[in-house]
């Protein structure tokens, strides 16, 4: 039983044996998650768009060190290089007379040069907003799950698998280094969606047709997979193709899907699939 080079034989485990490895690697993600609270006050690092602090795009052939160079009298915390010399400066939020002569500053090197400032009090309401809208669409889709499935326990997986997506995820920017942003909320609440498809597909499969557990589960996996695999696929091209183009937010956005997209491979078919196994194994499914 298995499709091409995957193999899919649940007979051979046991729910526990299928729970394990994703509920520890899920217990290890709110422990990073935790200590990255406890070091910055936010799970996941904050980039600019929510801690405030200012960007500047120039156009110069001067490298990354001698930038680094020129503005080393000021809280310079990324240099990062686009197309065509175009570089993109950030800096960390700093009063007004440090920012005034930042400006005049940059205006002087680099005449044609863009500067956007966010503030640190707008940034705080935006990171405010994101973890509301976070949440909220997390409650809507546990609500929309809970009267399709009307039963406590595959509800329960296919909710505890979402939550586990978006925890392993977000442990895994910090690891990387992919800051929170409006892109990356983005990508987050895009996970949501993802992540809650293949769990439906097999929840469906298990619950609402007739046969074998093992063979509904091993059908399910290889039409999720499937789904699964375009995605990952469409995504790795994004990533690279914005990668290439040093499109910066493309690049976090991608990067973050591709991430959760692995781990929610792991936990549709591990997690989501070990608890379904359990429920049936004590007479829950007819």
């Amino acid at each position: 039983m298995g499709m091409g080079l995957i193999k899919y034989d649940i007979e051979k485990y046991s729910p526990k044996q299928l729970v394990i490895i994703p509920l520890v690697l899920l217990a290890i993600s709110i422990v990073l998650l935790a200590l990255n609270m406890a070091t910055t006050g936010m799970p996941v690092t904050p980039g600019i768009d929510f801690s405030g602090g200012t960007a500047v795009t120039v156009i110069t052939p001067d490298t990354a060190d001698q930038i680094r160079a020129t503005f080393s009298g000021y809280p310079l915390i990324d240099v990062s290089e686009g197309v065509s010399n175009g570089k993109f400066l950030k800096f960390s939020s700093m009063d007004d007379a440090k920012y005034q002569s930042l400006t005049s500053l940059v205006t002087e090197k680099y005449p044609d040069a863009q500067i956007n400032q966010i503030g640190e009090s707008f940034g705080k309401t935006l990171q405010y907003q994101a973890v509301i809208a976070l949440i909220f669409s997390f409650i809507g889709m546990a609500i929309v799950i809970f009267l399709a499935f009307r039963t406590f326990v595959p509800a329960v997986a296919v909710i505890l698998s979402a939550f586990a997506d978006m925890i392993m995820t977000a442990a895994a920017m910090n690891v990387i280094g992919i800051p929170l942003s409006l892109g990356t909320v983005a990508a987050l609440l895009m996970l949501i969606g993802y992540s809650v498809d293949s769990d439906i597909l097999l929840t469906n499969r298990v619950l609402k047709r007739q046969g074998k557990l093992n063979d509904k589960l091993t059908g399910a996996f290889q039409t999720g997979i499937i789904m699964t695999s375009t995605t990952l696929a469409a995504t790795a091209a994004l990533f690279i193709v914005s990668w290439l183009g040093s499109v910066q937010i493309l690049t976090e956005i991608s990067a973050v899907l591709l991430i959760g997209l692995v781990f929610d491979i792991l936990n549709t078919w591990l997690t989501n699939a070990g608890i379904l196994k359990w429920y049936a194994l004590k007479g829950g499914i007819k």
